[in-house]
């Protein structure tokens, strides 16, 4: 079977249904940016109903296992075979950047005892200097390399105009500097940190097929794509008979949900892309860091990073703050911390298959991987609770199959 799509030359790049008079006509009001997504997202639902014949091997429900010794639980990547933790730790802005290489080092072992097997990264964090740290503590302490799962993600390479973007130069030879810094012969899955309207999506999809072709990772998956953009690389891989990416980095928190909740369920059940959410604490706001102001060594304070600083001084700002002041009633109730309860709430999503935790000392991871104990707590009532405080649900755009 064949699926035919339409490239759009605008949003992205992403799929599109064919435009007719009537939506000439409805380009010019006002809600005319809207109408566009959502015939674009219907598209997507379509082409994703269509590709129903290939999935029927996803039906079944994936069983969540606990580890005996750390009580750390386990979930497939997607619908991939392969069981990463439910609670990862990132290095985006601490590692190489906000804390000591001794600390990285800590956090890290603290990670790693308490069952935690996905450790992610970037080319781009700290400009490489991420890898190396990461691939430095690994080195160290002599982990089995077969008990790790280590992401990292491609797109800001170099300055040059060579050295970035996904087309097949650069993922190549970004992920061979990648596998340098972090002395490794092999990542487990490597992520397009981004969509590259520059370059075809074929090429993209063949390099990265080539790249697990030759052992240099075992999966790819995509970051902060579309769910059309994601849709458009499967269909490619299907095609010509090549891999389609396995999982989507996303933000996921109280207040930003549409996208993993109203988009990717639809990809989730019909495709088997599952989701690896990023800032469960929405940058530290969830935590409490700006309650009373922001602090001199928070990331809302530091370079690049005023839109953080402008996020929490907002009228959104404030009225978030309100909100998490009841949010803490129901964690009080629960026996829990309030950032325990936004992990514990983001891992109550059938579709994600981990959280990854940004932490800068290990109290504060300590912390966030007791949300572990939370997740049973997460009944359908209490997540109701917290919808009703939050007042921010988003509407599915295409309900759940019956047969799932």
């Amino acid at each position: 079977m064949q699926v035919s799509f339409a490239c759009s030359d605008q949003g992205g790049g992403g799929l599109r249904a064919p435009r007719s008079n009537g939506d000439k006509q409805n380009a010019t009001s006002p809600n005319s940016s809207a109408s566009k997504a959502r015939a674009r997202f219907r598209t997507v639902a379509l082409i994703a109903r269509s590709l129903g014949s290939f999935t029927h091997r996803y039906h079944h429900n994936l069983k969540e296992s606990t580890g005996k010794l750390t009580g750390m639980k386990y979930r497939n990547l997607g619908k991939s075979g392969l069981r990463v933790s439910c609670l990862g730790l990132g290095t985006w802005v601490t590692f190489g950047s906000q804390i000591s290489d001794e600390v990285a080092e800590q956090l890290m072992t603290i990670a790693y005892e308490s069952g935690v097997n996905l450790f992610d990264t970037a080319e781009v964090y700290s400009r490489g200097k991420a890898e190396i740290i990461l691939g430095n503590i690994i080195k160290k302490k002599c982990w089995r390399r077969s008990s790790l799962v280590i992401t990292t993600k491609l797109y800001w390479g170099g300055r040059a105009e060579t050295e970035c973007g996904l087309n097949r130069k650069h993922i190549i030879e970004g992920l061979r500097g990648s596998l340098q810094r972090l002395q490794l012969e092999y990542v487990d899955v490597v992520f397009a940190n981004r969509q590259d309207s520059n370059t075809p999506m074929e090429e993209i999809v063949r390099a990265m097929t080539h790249l697990i072709n030759n052992g240099m990772t075992m999966y790819w998956g995509t970051s902060r794509w579309s769910s059309m953009e994601i849709m458009e690389a499967y269909s490619v891989a299907r095609q010509f008979n090549l891999i389609p990416p396995v999982c989507e980095q996303a933000e996921y928190h109280f207040f930003h949900r549409d996208k993993v909740e109203a988009q990717l369920p639809e990809l989730y059940h019909k495709i088997g892309v599952g989701v690896v959410s990023w800032s469960p604490l929405a940058s530290g706001i969830i935590s409490g860091k700006y309650e009373n102001g922001i602090p001199e060594t928070s990331r809302a304070s530091m370079k690049h990073y005023e839109w953080l600083k402008d996020k929490v001084v907002s009228e959104d700002g404030t009225k978030q703050q309100a909100k998490l002041k009841d949010l803490g009633v129901i964690a009080e109730k629960l026996g829990c911390t309030l950032p325990q309860l936004a992990i514990a709430w983001c891992l109550r999503n059938e579709g994600v298959s981990s959280v990854l935790l940004g932490c800068s000392n290990a109290s504060q991871l300590t912390e966030n991987l007791g949300a572990i104990q939370v997740i049973p707590k997460m009944t359908p009532s209490i997540a109701s609770e917290v919808d009703h405080i939050l007042g921010n649900r988003p509407t599915p755009h295409n309900k759940k199959d019956p047969h799932h």
